[in-house]
């Protein structure tokens, strides 16, 4: 069971991205019954952003409305809200505009719930991110605006040095069958030493590693992963190989593809020195597979050593990211 703020969160968490994204904006009503299976499946920590959509409506816009229909459900959820991006992939780490999107961020949640986590979604450049930006998050906590300080997207040696700064809360980075770098680069052993619980965002490949995309055509026009390298065509026919052969396990396994890269991700921690906390936060708009992605799956020797043999002999091909899109490391 992964603790955050010491308050155990279950072992899998919650990615709100999908709701509010204004190529597919989902109705309040399938929303609430999919945020209510979350909460009574255990999935407690949510992870959203005040760029999951537009300025007007976001992650915090739909949790607002959530806790307003809800209010006995606020002190269930764990709340990350991840920020700081200003123009494009602009991130910007002055004093100014912490304060401005810490406030933004309170305003619109208008006292429904309270940000446990405000997490800064990639490590600025225009100013010192130790001694500006995570001291002014720092002064925000000690001033009750926000619970916590969360970083994402992140290398071991920035993790070690913010932790030395200030307690950081969380450390976001992307982990899944198909995006194993954080298990060799230094990261997960920087989270166990300092005991910072890694969540795992896109632990399903941005959906590849469900089995529902055969090839590149399944993915709407408009759909962001069509600018991603690994989903471009001349990739895509090589990383489909990892799916299919994945799939082979999870028949064996007695689970959905799905479910065993999640169960994966959970387990992932295990392997390392010092068994650090990993949080899967898989998204999901749809009450059903919120039910199939909190499912307790827990893979065995076999599996697990199936998986690493795949790992081994597939390699996947093409960046996690389109050049313009600013990752550190």
């Amino acid at each position: 069971m992964v603790k955050i703020q010491g308050k155990e969160v279950g072992e899998t968490g919650y990615g709100l991205m999908g709701f509010t994204m204004p190529q597919k904006l989902i109705e309040h009503e399938q929303a609430f019954q999919a945020m209510k299976a979350a909460l009574e499946a255990g999935a407690t920590f949510w992870n959203g952003g005040d760029f999951y959509g537009t300025p007007d409506y976001n992650s915090l816009h739909l949790v607002a409305a959530y806790f307003t229909k809800y209010p006995e459900d606020a002190d269930k959820v764990v709340l990350s809200i991840k920020s700081g991006f200003k123009t494009g992939f602009e991130i910007d780490g002055s004093p100014e505009y912490v304060r401005n999107r810490v406030n933004n961020a309170n305003k619109i949640l208008a006292g429904t719930k309270k940000i446990d986590i405000f997490e800064y979604a990639r490590v600025p450049t225009n100013v010192d991110f130790f001694s500006v930006t995570l001291k002014e998050l720092q002064k925000c906590v000690e001033e009750g605006l926000i619970g916590g300080i969360g970083i994402s997207e992140v290398t071991a040696a920035t993790i070690k040095k913010s932790a030395a700064v200030t307690k950081i809360d969380a450390v976001e980075v992307e982990l899944s069958l198909w995006s194993t770098d954080i298990l060799t680069n230094g990261v997960v052993e920087a989270c166990s030493e300092a005991n910072i619980p890694v969540i795992a965002y896109s632990p399903l490949g941005r959906g590849m590693l469900t089995g529902q995309i055969k090839s590149a055509d399944d993915i709407p026009e408009g759909d962001f992963r069509r600018r991603f390298p690994r989903f471009q065509p001349e990739n895509f026919h090589h990383n489909i190989e990892l799916v299919q052969r994945l799939e082979e396990v999870s028949k064996r396994s007695g689970c959905t593809p799905g479910q065993l890269a999640i169960a994966w991700v959970r387990q992932a921690g295990k392997t390392v020195k010092g068994s650090p906390q990993i949080l899967p936060i898989p998204g999901a708009t749809k009450k059903e597979r919120v039910d199939e992605n909190c499912k307790t799956v827990t893979l065995d020797k076999t599996a697990l050593a199936d998986i690493e043999k795949i790992l081994a002999e597939v390699t996947i091909v093409g960046a996690r990211y389109p050049a313009q899109v600013p990752i550190e490391g």
